[in-house]
Protein backbone atom coordinates (compact mmCIF):
# COMPACT_ATOMS: atom_id res chain seq x y z
CA UNK A 1 0.00 0.00 0.00
CA UNK A 2 3.11 2.18 0.93
CA UNK A 3 4.76 1.42 -2.45
CA UNK A 4 1.25 2.31 -4.42
CA UNK A 5 1.37 5.81 -2.39
CA UNK A 6 4.59 6.62 -3.46
CA UNK A 7 4.13 6.16 -6.99
CA UNK A 8 1.31 8.47 -7.11
CA UNK A 9 1.73 10.81 -9.86
CA UNK A 10 3.36 13.52 -10.07
CA UNK A 11 5.11 12.99 -6.82
CA UNK A 12 4.73 9.96 -4.62
CA UNK A 13 2.78 10.85 -1.40
CA UNK A 14 5.38 11.93 1.61
CA UNK A 15 2.36 11.88 4.35
CA UNK A 16 0.65 8.98 6.26
CA UNK A 17 -1.36 8.96 9.27
CA UNK A 18 -2.02 5.21 10.90
CA UNK A 19 -5.24 4.93 12.07
CA UNK A 20 -7.60 2.74 13.33
CA UNK A 21 -9.53 1.87 15.39
CA UNK A 22 -6.63 2.60 17.78
CA UNK A 23 -3.36 1.57 16.54
CA UNK A 24 -1.47 1.43 19.52
CA UNK A 25 -2.89 -1.82 20.19
CA UNK A 26 -1.31 -3.58 17.75
CA UNK A 27 1.76 -5.19 18.73
CA UNK A 28 3.73 -4.07 15.52
CA UNK A 29 3.51 -0.88 15.52
CA UNK A 30 7.08 0.33 15.82
CA UNK A 31 7.84 -2.28 13.01
CA UNK A 32 5.01 -0.61 10.57
CA UNK A 33 6.43 3.03 11.25
CA UNK A 34 10.14 2.01 10.46
CA UNK A 35 8.97 0.52 7.64
CA UNK A 36 7.19 3.47 6.28
CA UNK A 37 9.72 5.82 6.63
CA UNK A 38 12.34 3.58 5.15
CA UNK A 39 9.71 3.06 1.88
CA UNK A 40 10.46 7.48 1.62
CA UNK A 41 7.82 8.87 3.91
CA UNK A 42 8.75 11.82 5.04
CA UNK A 43 5.85 12.52 7.65
CA UNK A 44 4.63 10.14 9.66
CA UNK A 45 1.38 10.71 11.91
CA UNK A 46 -0.22 8.65 14.76
CA UNK A 47 -4.38 9.03 15.48
CA UNK A 48 -4.81 7.94 18.68
CA UNK A 49 -6.87 8.86 21.81
CA UNK A 50 -3.13 7.70 23.80
CA UNK A 51 -4.53 6.10 26.77
CA UNK A 52 -1.86 3.15 26.10
CA UNK A 53 1.36 6.02 26.76
CA UNK A 54 -0.68 6.90 30.13
CA UNK A 55 -1.44 3.08 31.51
CA UNK A 56 0.99 0.78 29.67
CA UNK A 57 4.35 0.58 32.19
CA UNK A 58 6.73 0.99 29.24
CA UNK A 59 4.23 3.69 27.45
CA UNK A 60 7.72 5.79 27.58
CA UNK A 61 9.81 3.32 25.95
CA UNK A 62 7.04 3.01 23.25
CA UNK A 63 6.92 6.69 22.64
CA UNK A 64 10.77 6.67 22.42
CA UNK A 65 10.50 3.57 19.96
CA UNK A 66 8.01 5.38 17.66
CA UNK A 67 9.86 8.56 17.65
CA UNK A 68 12.96 6.62 16.77
CA UNK A 69 11.31 4.86 13.76
CA UNK A 70 10.32 8.05 12.29
CA UNK A 71 7.09 8.95 13.70
CA UNK A 72 6.73 12.64 13.22
CA UNK A 73 3.58 13.86 14.93
CA UNK A 74 0.93 12.14 16.89
CA UNK A 75 -2.48 13.29 16.27
CA UNK A 76 -4.63 12.87 19.88
CA UNK A 77 -8.27 12.80 20.36
CA UNK A 78 -9.28 15.43 22.50
CA UNK A 79 -12.59 17.05 22.81
CA UNK A 80 -12.38 19.50 24.93
CA UNK A 81 -11.03 20.73 28.88
CA UNK A 82 -13.92 19.32 30.65
CA UNK A 83 -14.52 15.63 32.02
CA UNK A 84 -17.74 15.69 31.31
CA UNK A 85 -17.37 16.49 27.28
CA UNK A 86 -14.36 14.61 26.84
CA UNK A 87 -14.91 11.71 28.95
CA UNK A 88 -12.81 9.58 25.88
CA UNK A 89 -9.26 10.57 28.01
CA UNK A 90 -9.45 13.45 30.07
CA UNK A 91 -8.31 12.07 33.26
CA UNK A 92 -4.96 10.00 31.52
CA UNK A 93 -3.99 13.64 29.49
CA UNK A 94 -1.72 14.30 32.07
CA UNK A 95 0.37 11.21 32.36
CA UNK A 96 -0.15 10.85 28.12
CA UNK A 97 1.47 14.36 28.18
CA UNK A 98 4.14 13.31 30.88
CA UNK A 99 5.10 10.73 29.05
CA UNK A 100 5.63 12.40 25.80
CA UNK A 101 7.91 14.42 27.96
CA UNK A 102 10.02 11.95 28.68
CA UNK A 103 9.99 10.45 25.92
CA UNK A 104 11.04 13.86 24.09
CA UNK A 105 7.73 13.28 21.81
CA UNK A 106 7.57 17.28 20.66
CA UNK A 107 4.95 17.41 18.25
CA UNK A 108 1.51 17.06 19.27
CA UNK A 109 -1.84 17.94 17.47
CA UNK A 110 -5.17 17.85 19.53
CA UNK A 111 -7.78 16.69 17.69
CA UNK A 112 -11.37 17.84 19.36
CA UNK A 113 -14.54 16.72 17.38
CA UNK A 114 -16.92 19.39 17.83
CA UNK A 115 -20.87 18.64 18.46
CA UNK A 116 -23.06 22.01 18.94
CA UNK A 117 -24.29 22.06 22.09
CA UNK A 118 -21.52 19.87 23.20
CA UNK A 119 -18.34 20.64 23.31
CA UNK A 120 -18.94 24.36 21.20
CA UNK A 121 -18.55 26.48 24.54
CA UNK A 122 -14.88 25.00 24.88
CA UNK A 123 -12.80 25.70 21.97
CA UNK A 124 -11.38 28.96 23.02
CA UNK A 125 -10.47 26.98 26.05
CA UNK A 126 -9.13 23.67 23.99
CA UNK A 127 -7.00 26.58 22.32
CA UNK A 128 -5.10 28.30 25.87
CA UNK A 129 -4.76 24.22 26.99
CA UNK A 130 -2.85 23.69 23.44
CA UNK A 131 -0.71 27.22 24.33
CA UNK A 132 0.14 25.87 27.92
CA UNK A 133 1.59 22.90 26.64
CA UNK A 134 3.16 24.41 23.72
CA UNK A 135 6.48 22.60 24.56
CA UNK A 136 5.06 19.33 23.09
CA UNK A 137 1.84 20.86 21.43
CA UNK A 138 2.15 22.19 17.78
CA UNK A 139 -1.07 22.80 17.32
CA UNK A 140 -5.08 22.17 17.51
CA UNK A 141 -7.29 20.99 14.50
CA UNK A 142 -10.70 20.80 14.72
CA UNK A 143 -13.01 18.61 13.70
CA UNK A 144 -16.76 19.53 12.83
CA UNK A 145 -18.84 16.18 13.46
CA UNK A 146 -19.94 14.01 10.57
CA UNK A 147 -23.31 12.89 11.60
CA UNK A 148 -24.11 9.24 10.69
CA UNK A 149 -27.11 7.20 10.93
CA UNK A 150 -31.12 7.96 10.42
CA UNK A 151 -31.43 11.66 11.51
CA UNK A 152 -34.45 13.73 11.17
CA UNK A 153 -33.85 17.23 9.96
CA UNK A 154 -34.43 19.11 13.37
CA UNK A 155 -32.05 16.44 15.54
CA UNK A 156 -29.05 17.12 12.48
CA UNK A 157 -29.52 20.81 13.34
CA UNK A 158 -29.03 20.31 16.98
CA UNK A 159 -25.74 18.41 16.30
CA UNK A 160 -24.46 20.33 13.33
CA UNK A 161 -21.64 22.65 13.51
CA UNK A 162 -19.96 24.09 10.41
CA UNK A 163 -16.77 25.60 9.97
CA UNK A 164 -17.94 29.31 9.60
CA UNK A 165 -19.92 28.43 13.07
CA UNK A 166 -16.62 27.02 14.60
CA UNK A 167 -14.66 30.09 13.44
CA UNK A 168 -17.06 32.36 14.88
CA UNK A 169 -17.04 30.55 18.20
CA UNK A 170 -13.28 30.86 18.13
CA UNK A 171 -13.52 34.46 18.31
CA UNK A 172 -16.16 35.36 20.58
CA UNK A 173 -14.19 33.01 23.06
CA UNK A 174 -10.88 34.35 22.69
CA UNK A 175 -12.34 38.05 22.86
CA UNK A 176 -11.94 39.09 19.33
CA UNK A 177 -7.85 38.02 19.17
CA UNK A 178 -8.40 35.28 16.98
CA UNK A 179 -11.03 37.02 14.45
CA UNK A 180 -12.66 35.47 11.60
CA UNK A 181 -10.27 37.16 9.06
CA UNK A 182 -7.14 35.58 10.70
CA UNK A 183 -8.33 32.26 8.70
CA UNK A 184 -7.62 31.32 4.68
CA UNK A 185 -8.75 28.20 3.30
CA UNK A 186 -6.45 25.28 2.76
CA UNK A 187 -5.67 25.69 -0.62
CA UNK A 188 -3.66 29.00 -0.66
CA UNK A 189 -0.52 26.50 0.35
CA UNK A 190 -1.61 26.33 -3.71
CA UNK A 191 0.28 29.69 -3.90
CA UNK A 192 3.48 28.58 -2.29
CA UNK A 193 3.76 25.22 -3.94
CA UNK A 194 4.27 26.81 -7.43
CA UNK A 195 6.97 29.23 -6.40
CA UNK A 196 9.00 26.52 -4.66
CA UNK A 197 8.46 24.31 -7.79
CA UNK A 198 9.46 27.15 -10.16
CA UNK A 199 12.33 28.23 -8.17
CA UNK A 200 13.78 24.70 -7.86
CA UNK A 201 12.72 23.34 -11.08
CA UNK A 202 11.71 20.05 -8.94
CA UNK A 203 8.07 18.68 -8.89
CA UNK A 204 6.66 20.06 -5.19
CA UNK A 205 3.28 18.51 -3.65
CA UNK A 206 0.10 20.79 -4.34
CA UNK A 207 -2.62 20.44 -2.05
CA UNK A 208 -5.43 21.93 -4.37
CA UNK A 209 -8.27 20.82 -2.75
CA UNK A 210 -11.75 21.87 -2.47
CA UNK A 211 -11.94 25.59 -0.31
CA UNK A 212 -15.09 24.12 1.31
CA UNK A 213 -12.61 21.48 2.83
CA UNK A 214 -10.22 23.14 5.55
CA UNK A 215 -9.46 26.16 6.97
CA UNK A 216 -6.24 27.31 9.01
CA UNK A 217 -4.51 29.84 10.64
CA UNK A 218 -1.51 30.18 12.67
CA UNK A 219 -1.04 32.58 15.70
CA UNK A 220 2.02 33.62 18.12
CA UNK A 221 1.36 32.61 21.93
CA UNK A 222 2.32 35.30 24.40
CA UNK A 223 2.53 34.39 27.93
CA UNK A 224 2.02 37.25 30.66
CA UNK A 225 3.72 37.25 34.19
CA UNK A 226 0.20 36.61 35.47
CA UNK A 227 -0.43 33.17 33.58
CA UNK A 228 -2.73 34.70 31.07
CA UNK A 229 -2.45 33.86 26.96
CA UNK A 230 -2.63 36.42 24.32
CA UNK A 231 -2.80 35.55 20.73
CA UNK A 232 -1.98 37.25 18.02
CA UNK A 233 -2.31 35.79 14.52
CA UNK A 234 -0.34 35.73 11.74
CA UNK A 235 -2.32 38.30 9.49
CA UNK A 236 -1.99 40.59 11.92
CA UNK A 237 1.61 41.68 11.82
CA UNK A 238 2.14 40.28 7.46
CA UNK A 239 -0.15 41.15 4.72
CA UNK A 240 -0.69 37.51 3.28
CA UNK A 241 -2.57 38.31 0.33
CA UNK A 242 -0.35 41.09 -0.41
CA UNK A 243 2.86 38.74 0.06
CA UNK A 244 0.83 35.94 -2.17
CA UNK A 245 0.37 38.29 -4.85
CA UNK A 246 3.69 38.54 -4.88
CA UNK A 247 4.42 35.56 -4.97
CA UNK A 248 2.75 34.92 -7.88
CA UNK A 249 4.46 37.21 -9.88
CA UNK A 250 7.55 35.76 -9.18
CA UNK A 251 6.68 32.78 -10.03
CA UNK A 252 5.56 33.85 -13.83
CA UNK A 253 8.69 35.73 -13.84
CA UNK A 254 10.25 32.56 -13.29
CA UNK A 255 8.29 30.63 -15.32
CA UNK A 256 9.29 32.50 -18.53
CA UNK A 257 12.73 31.87 -17.93
CA UNK A 258 14.53 34.27 -15.77
CA UNK A 259 16.75 33.67 -13.30
CA UNK A 260 15.76 32.15 -10.04
CA UNK A 261 18.75 33.40 -8.03
CA UNK A 262 17.83 37.14 -9.49
CA UNK A 263 13.73 36.47 -8.20
CA UNK A 264 15.70 35.00 -4.90
CA UNK A 265 17.18 38.71 -3.99
CA UNK A 266 14.08 40.08 -5.33
CA UNK A 267 12.45 38.15 -2.48
CA UNK A 268 14.49 38.88 0.21
CA UNK A 269 14.92 42.70 -0.60
CA UNK A 270 11.23 43.34 -0.58
CA UNK A 271 10.27 40.53 2.09
CA UNK A 272 10.29 43.17 5.24
CA UNK A 273 7.39 44.98 2.88
CA UNK A 274 5.18 42.32 4.03
CA UNK A 275 6.26 42.07 7.64
CA UNK A 276 4.83 45.19 10.05
CA UNK A 277 7.85 44.97 11.88
CA UNK A 278 5.91 47.62 14.70
CA UNK A 279 3.68 44.72 15.19
CA UNK A 280 5.34 41.39 15.15
CA UNK A 281 6.62 39.18 17.90
CA UNK A 282 9.86 41.24 19.20
CA UNK A 283 11.47 37.75 20.27
CA UNK A 284 11.87 36.25 16.36
CA UNK A 285 13.23 36.89 13.03
CA UNK A 286 10.08 36.46 11.24
CA UNK A 287 11.75 37.64 8.29
CA UNK A 288 15.02 35.30 8.81
CA UNK A 289 12.03 32.14 9.28
CA UNK A 290 10.18 33.26 6.33
CA UNK A 291 13.41 33.16 4.21
CA UNK A 292 14.46 29.95 5.24
CA UNK A 293 10.94 28.03 4.23
CA UNK A 294 10.75 30.10 0.75
CA UNK A 295 14.08 30.67 -0.38
CA UNK A 296 16.08 27.64 1.53
CA UNK A 297 13.02 25.57 1.36
CA UNK A 298 14.22 22.61 4.12
CA UNK A 299 12.03 20.70 6.40
CA UNK A 300 13.88 22.50 9.37
CA UNK A 301 13.52 25.67 8.79
CA UNK A 302 9.26 25.08 8.36
CA UNK A 303 9.73 23.02 11.55
CA UNK A 304 11.13 26.06 13.04
CA UNK A 305 8.13 28.38 11.84
CA UNK A 306 5.69 25.88 13.44
CA UNK A 307 7.88 25.52 16.88
CA UNK A 308 7.54 29.73 17.24
CA UNK A 309 3.37 29.65 16.46
CA UNK A 310 0.20 27.33 17.41
CA UNK A 311 -1.22 25.91 14.15
CA UNK A 312 -4.63 26.09 14.51
CA UNK A 313 -7.09 24.23 11.39
CA UNK A 314 -10.13 22.87 10.84
CA UNK A 315 -11.18 19.89 8.26
CA UNK A 316 -14.96 18.95 8.31
CA UNK A 317 -15.51 15.47 6.82
CA UNK A 318 -18.70 14.93 4.96
CA UNK A 319 -21.52 12.74 5.68
CA UNK A 320 -24.33 11.15 3.71
CA UNK A 321 -26.56 14.34 4.58
CA UNK A 322 -23.94 17.39 3.03
CA UNK A 323 -21.99 14.88 0.58
CA UNK A 324 -20.38 17.25 -2.35
CA UNK A 325 -19.07 15.42 -5.24
CA UNK A 326 -16.91 18.63 -6.11
CA UNK A 327 -15.34 17.98 -2.91
CA UNK A 328 -14.89 13.97 -3.29
CA UNK A 329 -13.05 15.25 -6.79
CA UNK A 330 -10.58 17.57 -5.14
CA UNK A 331 -9.94 15.48 -2.56
CA UNK A 332 -6.52 15.52 -0.19
CA UNK A 333 -6.85 12.62 2.05
CA UNK A 334 -7.31 9.24 1.35
CA UNK A 335 -7.10 5.85 2.56
CA UNK A 336 -4.93 2.62 1.00
CA UNK A 337 -6.35 -0.15 0.85
CA UNK A 338 -5.06 -4.12 -0.09
CA UNK A 339 -5.18 -4.13 -3.83
CA UNK A 340 -3.88 -1.09 -4.58
CA UNK A 341 -6.89 1.98 -4.77
CA UNK A 342 -6.38 5.00 -3.19
CA UNK A 343 -9.84 5.81 -2.13
CA UNK A 344 -10.87 9.69 -1.06
CA UNK A 345 -11.47 9.77 2.58
CA UNK A 346 -15.49 10.88 2.06
CA UNK A 347 -16.27 8.63 -0.11
CA UNK A 348 -14.87 5.85 1.80
CA UNK A 349 -16.69 6.27 5.16
CA UNK A 350 -19.60 7.66 3.83
CA UNK A 351 -20.30 4.98 1.32
CA UNK A 352 -19.25 1.81 3.56
CA UNK A 353 -21.20 -0.22 1.92
CA UNK A 354 -18.80 0.04 -0.88
CA UNK A 355 -15.57 0.58 0.68
CA UNK A 356 -15.42 0.82 4.96
CA UNK A 357 -17.24 -2.52 5.71
CA UNK A 358 -16.46 -4.35 2.95
CA UNK A 359 -12.52 -3.68 2.72
CA UNK A 360 -12.82 -4.60 6.83
CA UNK A 361 -14.75 -7.78 5.89
CA UNK A 362 -12.33 -8.78 3.63
CA UNK A 363 -9.19 -8.39 5.52
CA UNK A 364 -10.71 -8.73 8.90
CA UNK A 365 -9.97 -11.48 11.13
CA UNK A 366 -12.84 -13.49 13.11
CA UNK A 367 -12.84 -13.20 16.64
CA UNK A 368 -12.10 -17.18 17.09
CA UNK A 369 -10.02 -17.42 14.94
CA UNK A 370 -8.35 -14.20 16.78
CA UNK A 371 -8.18 -15.96 19.90
CA UNK A 372 -7.14 -19.53 18.08
CA UNK A 373 -4.09 -17.87 16.75
CA UNK A 374 -3.26 -14.82 19.80
CA UNK A 375 -5.36 -16.48 22.91
CA UNK A 376 -7.89 -15.53 24.91
CA UNK A 377 -5.80 -13.47 26.98
CA UNK A 378 -5.38 -11.02 24.10
CA UNK A 379 -9.44 -9.87 24.09
CA UNK A 380 -12.09 -8.30 26.57
CA UNK A 381 -11.67 -8.18 30.00
CA UNK A 382 -7.91 -9.36 29.97
CA UNK A 383 -6.99 -6.52 28.49
CA UNK A 384 -9.35 -3.91 29.28
CA UNK A 385 -7.66 -0.90 30.70
CA UNK A 386 -10.24 0.61 33.85
CA UNK A 387 -10.01 3.95 35.06
CA UNK A 388 -9.46 4.57 37.99
CA UNK A 389 -11.25 8.63 38.41
CA UNK A 390 -10.21 8.91 42.36
CA UNK A 391 -6.80 8.10 42.11
CA UNK A 392 -6.04 9.69 38.65
CA UNK A 393 -7.58 13.41 40.05
CA UNK A 394 -5.86 12.89 43.13
CA UNK A 395 -2.03 13.23 41.88
CA UNK A 396 -0.38 16.58 41.49
CA UNK A 397 0.02 15.57 37.77
CA UNK A 398 -3.29 15.66 36.90
CA UNK A 399 -4.05 19.01 39.41
CA UNK A 400 -0.94 20.85 37.61
CA UNK A 401 -2.60 19.88 34.36
CA UNK A 402 -5.75 21.71 35.03
CA UNK A 403 -4.96 24.14 37.19
CA UNK A 404 -5.93 26.91 35.36
CA UNK A 405 -8.90 25.25 33.75
CA UNK A 406 -10.75 24.48 37.51
CA UNK A 407 -14.35 26.57 35.79
CA UNK A 408 -14.14 23.84 33.11
CA UNK A 409 -13.99 20.65 35.87
CA UNK A 410 -17.69 20.52 37.46
CA UNK A 411 -18.91 21.80 34.22
CA UNK A 412 -22.38 19.71 33.62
Amino acid sequence: MIRNLRKQYPRGGLAVQLTGGEPTLRDDLVEIVKMIKEEGVQHIQLNTHGLRFAYDPNGVELAKKLREAGLNTVYLSFDGVSPSVNFKNHWEIPFIFDTFRKARVTSVVLVPTLIKGWNTDELGAIIVFAAKNMDIVRGVNFQPVSLTGQMSRSEREKARVTIPDAIKYIEEQTDGQISRDAWYPTPVTDVISDFVEAFTGEPKLHMPIHPACGMATYVYVKRESDGSIEFTPITKFIDVEGFFEYLKEKTEELKKGKNRYVVGLKILYNLRKFIDSEKQPKDINLWKLIFNIFIKHNYKALGEFHYNFLYIGMMHFMDLYNYDIQRVMRCGIHYLVPGGKVIPFCTFNVLPDLYRDRVQKEHGIPIKEWIRIKGIHTIGEAIKYKRNIKKLESSELYRKTYADFREWLNKR
